[in-house]
Order: structure tokens, then sequence, then C-alpha cells
């Protein structure tokens, strides 16, 4: 909002108004005032319009005219009248001008806040919306109002979007920060472009978008879907375009901000205690940033790297790509022949299929299509054509030029979709798998045809019949057939358990050796590896669900070609897990070496891996309290046993969440040995090569290549705040951190570390159990692995609750300023502030 600001008369309006005007209510009449020692509240005691200062409330340095609600707990502004202004003067006061306009005197000098034509016969109500209203007392029209001024926040009946007669924008704007309410850096606004969606912008450059309006909710924002709050409107005719929402529970306040960090929240107050708890919001981590790929690169949430650059392009610049900045995305390896023959085999541009996406951005959708020959033949045709995609029902779109936003799906997600993506002949066959070529080629001459349907088969045919029967007798001594195997008769996982002390233990063990199963056998338990058995896909390879005979469900890991892991790591786990038995350790049933091929065979976990219940919008709901209480202790006592009393002492290296599978009940078992080092002592370990998954590692290995017990006890700490928070380690946050690990030091170190708490949760037995688990967790990612305890310390800390535990230090990789430690003494939590380590009687 535009302020004019100017020497005014006003003030001796103001003057001459006899002291004794009638007091404030929810109205300002001519001639009253709102000060810095007074304000005005609605009728229904929702809101609150005074004059205040950002962070610190006895500051009077600089101050802001605002709305803010009057029932929250900590002050929350929703509107700032003079966010360009701040006001340095404590004289500063609101009036209504002698011409009817809203105006800030200080002085002599006049900041309008309104700027309309009326004969000064107006009042100003604060409404229980939240709403400043300018009304003409005569006819009660309203002649401005604070609704058409959004800052960061949009309101119940707010609008954001264009008013095409006026030419007006509704847009949010982010404060520049916590303390200044000043324009930031980012805006929420519609699509100038005319679509139906709206976009973050970040400098005006689009930094994250919320889909298409579909009728119901925003495409990419799924969240939006069967809430039971609110109604999502969206209007679109010849006047005006704009999204707004109203309530379906009264009682219920929500608001939508713009954060700071450039996060659409939707925020849900508690009723009880007045505070803001979060509903969703968006974008959640770095595949949702609009671009962050750039053209013609894929985001994949589950790998190590997020962006990959499609088959046949390579990235755009080579070194900011290594740098971490994927932004200018890929170019193609050889340019399009468009219409024209190549010169390699007189093929043309092919089409290669892309499956289990997100698909693109700004599609064309063709009308009249028939068919996918029909779909394809209109890119084709179309020289800017890259992609096309078909569903079947008579829908075909296309993408022209640069590919923007996709993002790479698990198999198991039933949003994924497939298209088509256009290549140059020369690329698709050096690639070896173009999974579908132009109708134009596929009519080849009829003498071709028959050729190969006659010469090829009966030239093959003996060849074929010879090495199957060869292939066949030599499998046959190659190893168990893994149909047949009986698991009764294998190994059994020892029934290990700790006691609450995490000292002795029970462990009956046995030697075994680990059976060599055929390739023939587990191609056939797996169904030739099909697609349908397909469980998921890693940086290793895929994995497929497998069958015996006696019912039982295997899972095989298939060592991929193009993985970075090779025989070492999967001999290195196969010897670890054969040598190791714990209930909470996944159980090796066997393993395959033949030729190229490198496979393990593990029992099945039904419930697969604990990221896809914790941070599935839809599923996480699954895991509640007493099974993620369940979920950690299982993990802990896990850890204890590779540290402490397994029979081979073992550093894991990579703890995270997709490691930890779940079996039917939902039991935690630790996986992917494939990076785990045997270790002697206490001390530290170097290596030159550094692996494992950013985000868990511990600050002496990502840096140096250092790696202890305390590495896994780090990864522990991260993996208890996701569990506890349903966040992911390196997602956005409501906080100056970018990462869970500050997220959590800013609610600890301001006394509210139970405020991690998921969002999901209900309300949890003992609020004293989580904090109590957030102060482990902050013990475990301190900077230095020196402060943090061992698993040991830390089984002892879950499992006995009269252990006194000691204040945590500033986390790793928190991005916070270091500040002196804040300690809760709430419940049985007491800190010290020494620094003094604990004392705890081990089994020697």
């Amino acid at each position: 909002m535009t302020m004019k600001f100017f020497a005014h008369p006003v003030f001796l309006l103001i003057f001459s108004f006899p002291l004794f005007a009638n007091a404030l209510t929810d109205t300002i009449l001519q001639g009253q005032l709102v000060t810095a020692s007074t304000t005005i509240t609605s009728s229904g005691n929702e809101f609150v319009l005074g004059f205040f200062s950002p962070g610190n409330e006895n500051s009077t340095t600089s101050s802001y005219l605002g709305i803010w609600y009057k029932r929250a707990s900590k002050k929350t502004v929703v509107w700032v009248a003079n966010r360009d202004n701040p006001l340095t003067d404590s004289t500063a006061v609101l009036t209504i001008a002698a011409d009817g306009n809203l105006v800030i005197v200080v002085g002599r000098v006049s900041y309008m806040l309104s700027n309309i034509s009326s004969r000064g016969n107006t009042s100003a109500t604060l409404r229980d919306s939240g709403n400043l209203v300018l009304n003409d007392r005569r006819s009660g029209d309203i002649l401005w109002q604070s609704f058409d001024y959004p800052t960061d926040t949009l309101l119940p009946e707010m609008k954001v979007g264009h008013d095409k007669r006026n030419g007006k924008t509704w847009s949010m704007l982010a404060w520049k920060s916590k303390e200044d309410p000043g324009p930031g850096v980012f805006s929420f606004e519609l699509d100038s472009q005319g679509t139906s969606q709206f976009f973050i912008l970040k400098k005006f450059q689009k930094y994250w978008t919320s889909g298409t309006w579909n009728g119901k909710i925003f495409t990419r924002i799924p969240e939006m879907a069967g809430n039971i709050m609110y109604d999502s409107i969206y209007v679109s005719n010849g006047n005006e375009s704009y999204f707004t929402y109203s309530m379906k529970i009264p009682l219920v306040t929500v608001r939508f901000v713009l954060d700071i960090s450039g996060q659409l929240q939707l925020l849900l107050m508690n009723e009880t205690t007045g505070e803001w708890d979060m509903y969703w919001a968006q974008p959640r981590e770095q595949c949702d940033i609009y671009g962050y790929c750039g053209a013609f690169g894929a985001c994949n949430r589950s790998a190590t790297a997020f962006c990959q650059c499609f088959r046949g392009f390579q990235p755009n610049s080579v070194g900011n790509w290594n740098a971490g900045d994927m932004s200018r995305g890929c170019v193609r390896k050889a340019p399009l022949k468009c219409g024209n023959y190549s010169e390699v085999n007189e093929q043309k541009d092919q089409f290669l299929r892309m499956s289990k996406v997100r698909l693109p951005d700004n599609s064309i959708v063709l009308s009249h299509v028939r068919s996918v020959g029909d779909c394809e033949s209109a890119c084709f045709s179309n020289c800017s054509c890259s992609a096309y995609a078909y569903d079947g029902n008579d829908w075909c779109s296309i993408w022209r030029e640069e590919l923007m936003n996709v993002l790479q799906l698990t198999d198991n997600d039933t949003e994924g979709r497939d298209f088509y993506l256009r290549l140059s002949a020369s690329e698709s066959l050096s690639e070896g798998k173009v999974l579908l070529t132009p109708i134009a080629d596929s009519r080849m001459k009829r003498w071709k045809w028959i050729i190969l349907a006659l010469g090829v088969p009966i030239a093959l045919l003996a060849a074929v019949s010879f090495f199957y029967c060869l292939r066949k007798r030599k499998s046959q001594n190659k190893g168990e057939d893994l149909v047949l195997f009986d698991i009764g008769t294998s190994t059994e996982a020892a029934n290990c358990k700790l006691n609450e002390a995490g000292k002795s233990r029970t462990c009956k063990k046995k030697d075994v050796d680990l059976p060599l199963f055929s390739f023939a056998s587990v191609s056939a338990a797996t169904d030739n590896f099909s697609e349908a058995n397909k469980l998921g896909e890693g940086g290793f390879g895929p994995v497929y669900k497998g069958k015996l005979l006696t019912g039982y469900e295997v899972a095989v890991k298939r060592l991929s070609r193009k993985s970075g892991q090779g025989l070492e790591e999967l001999q290195n786990e196969a010897m670890l897990i054969a040598k190791l038995q714990h209930n909470n350790l996944v159980r090796l049933l066997g393993c395959c070496i033949e030729k190229d091929e490198k496979i393990l065979i593990y029992e099945n976990m039904p419930n697969k891996s604990l990221d896809f219940f914790l941070f599935d919008p839809i599923k996480y709901g699954i895991l509640n309290w007493e099974v993620r209480v369940n979920i950690i202790e299982g993990i802990a006592q896990g850890l204890l046993y590779l540290h402490q009393y397994s029979r081979l002492r073992i550093i894991h290296r990579d703890l995270k969440a997709s490691n930890i599978l779940l079996d039917k009940d939902m039991n935690p078992k630790i996986s992917d040995f494939g990076m785990a080092r045997i270790f002697e002592g206490n001390g530290s370990h170097a290596t030159n090569r550094i692996v494992g998954t950013y985000g868990y590692m511990s600050p002496e290995y990502a840096s140096e290549g250092l790696f202890s017990i305390k590495s896994d006890v780090f990864s522990f700490g991260v993996l208890l705040l996701e569990i506890l928070s349903g966040k992911r380690s390196t997602g956005f946050y409501n906080s100056d951190s970018l990462n869970v690990l500050g997220y959590a030091w800013d609610l600890w170190k301001s006394g509210r570390g139970e405020g991690i708490k998921d969002p999901i949760l209900p309300d949890i037995p003992s609020t004293n159990m989580l904090r109590r688990y957030v102060n482990i967790a902050l013990l475990c990612v301190q900077e230095s692995a020196a402060d943090r305890p061992t698993m040991s310390n830390v089984v002892l800390m879950l499992s006995n609750e009269q252990v006194l535990l000691p204040c945590p230090k500033q986390p790793a990789f928190s991005a916070t300023r270091s500040e002196p430690d804040h300690c809760s003494t709430n419940g049985l939590e007491i800190c010290s502030m020494n620094d003094a380590t604990i004392s705890i009687l081990e089994a020697r």
C-alpha cells in the first residue's frame, strides 16, 4: 500500500477536539485518536488495532500501525499500515482528517492511509474479520478497506489475485525479518499470464508454483483436499480473478502466511494455549521449489543428489551443477533433426518414455485427439515440441521448448504419470533404450519385415535352444534353489534384548553359512524380476518381492550396473549381516553372485521403510505416538547391539529413515550395511571416501572423513528429531534455520522444545516425555563428537526417566547464532550449566 505524507492542518482539528470525546470501542470517529498507549478492539474481541514495535514491545526506535489477534498467546500481526515508513516518534496518532481520510499524524506531518474523495462524514471500524473499513456514515458504503492491501497474511474472505476493472493486484509480501515488517524478497501473487496458478516470487524470479486450479484445489497443494475447516474458492471472470477462502467451522481460527523464508504456511490456532500449529506448508522441500533443477532436469526426493538430467541431456554448466546450483538446468547432448532424416540409419527423432513422474509445467492441451498415435504425430510435426503425454481418454498434452519442474516419483505413487521425451535419433540409438518410435518410422517396407520374421528366428532358434540348455545345466550347480528354500531351517534371528540400563543382555547366537542361490531360482521367485513385483529402487538398484513355494515372501536386492556400489559393498554387507543376529536388524537369507549379477536376499518387510510413512502426507497418520516410541527404542537397541554387543563391532555410517525397515507389526529393523565398517576401540577412523547421506552425516565425517561410533549417534539424533516432528532433516521450517536441527534448537532455547511435535499427533500422554526425547536428540547432534553420548547412554536415557539429562550445546549445521544454553527445568529434565558429563555404570 502506497502511503502519501505531507504537512497537514489536521493537527489543529486534533487538538481542538474536546478531550472528553467518546471512548474508543471498535470504531474511530472524526477527531478521535489512537495513540501509542491506546488501541481499538473489534466487537467480538477477535482483533486489535494499534501501534506496535516488532521484536521489542518496549522499544520506541521504530513503531508501526498494525492489526493483530487478541486471543493469540504471542502478538501475531496480520496487517501493517506503514511497513515502508517506520515511525520513530512516540507522539504518532491515528485519526480521521477533516476530509474524511484515515491518516497517521506525527507532529505537523500526516501519512495518508486512504485517498478518497468525500465530504468528511466518515468513520473507521475494525471488524471481527480483521478488516479495517472506512465507511460513509450517511450511506454506509465502504470507501476504503485494509483487506485491499494485504501484507504477509491472508485472512478468511481476503482476496489474492487481480482486479481487472481497476487494474489492481492483491498480493502477499513477506516481512523482511521477524523484527522488520518491511517488504521482504518473497511475494505471493497470481500468474500475470492468465493461468489459474499462483507463484511465490523471489525478487521477481519464480520460486514455487501452486499448480493450476482443478475446480477444488491447486494441483501442487494436495493438502488442500479433504480439509474440513475451510472452503477454498477460486473465481475468474471478466472483472476479477482471485483466490479466497471461508471458514466452515466458525470456532476454528486459521490464517495463510508468507513466511520470511519464502514458505506459504497454513497455521491453525490452538484454542487452549493460543499458540499456532502448522497445518501444512509449501514448498516443503527442495523439489517443490520452482525450477530447482532447471530446464530438462528431474528432481528426486529419495536420491542423495536431488537433481538429475534427463537421458540424452547434460548439465548446462558443469561448474555450477557440481557446486550445488542446478537452476541453469540441462541441455541436449545432440540436437534434434526435426522433420529431416538424420545420418544414423535414416532414423528420425525418437521418443523416450519417462515413467512415474509429476508432469512438467505449462502443457498445451490438444482437443479431438483420438489415440496415442495422433498425439505423438501432433508433437512430431511441431519442431518446437519437446514432449507429449496421452492418458487414453482423448486427452493429449504437448510441451514446447523447455520442460520445467519434473518430479521423479516412487513406483508405488499413484500420482505418477508417463510422458514421452523427444530425443535425436543418434542419442536414442546410443542409449539403446528407445521405448517408442514415431509412427512414420514404423511404416517400414514390407519386405524387410518378411526377412526379419522368417530369416532371423530360423537362424537363431538352434543357437538359443543350445545356450538355454547349457545355461540351465550350469545354473543347477551354481547354488541352492531359492524357490524351494526352507526358511525354517535357516539361521534364526537371535532373541537379543537389553535391560533398561542398556547393560546386560541375553542373546542366543548360532554360526551359520550364508546360502548361495542360483540366478535362475532367484529369477523364478521374482517372476523374472517383473515390474509388478518391484518394491522400490535406491542408489544401489531395484528391490523385488520374491515368493517361495511355502508362501514365504522375500526381498531381492539386485545391484544395478549403474550403481556407485559394487562387489566390495555387496560382500561387505553380506559378511556383516550374516554374522549379526538381532531383532532390530534386517535378516539376510542368502545371496547370488553369478556372472555380472550381484544379488542379496532378505526377509521381506511388508510395511516398507520408515520414510514411506513418516513423510507421506496421507500415510504418516498411521504412526501414532506409541508406534513412534517403539520405533525409536528399537532403533536404539539395534545400534547399541552393533556398537557394543555383537561379535563384530560395527559403525553403520548410513543410518537414515529410508534404511529403517518396518515388519508387519511396525517393528523397526536397521538395513543397508553396504557402507558399514568394523572397528576396534572407541577412537576415530579416517577415510578418503566419504559415503552416506547429507543431512544425517556428522560434521567431523562430512568435513574431515573422520568416523566413529559417535557418527552413528549423530545420525540417530537427526532421525529421532525427524520421527518426533514428521519433518525431513533438510526441509524448510518456520525458523531462521533451514534444517530440522536448527528448527529444534530454536524451539529448545526458547523453552518450547515440545513445540517440535508432529501436528498430526493427538495429545500425547506426557509432555515431559516428548521434551525429554528432544533433549536426548539434541545431545546426540552436538558439534563435538566428545560431547555426544554413547548408544548405551542413549538407551539408558530413553528407558529410565529418573536419569538426569545434561543441557545440550548448539547442534552442528544449525545455522543460527551461538547463544547461551537455555535449559528447561520443567518436569524431570534438570539441565546443568557446567557442561558436566554423565557418569554411568556400564558392564565390562
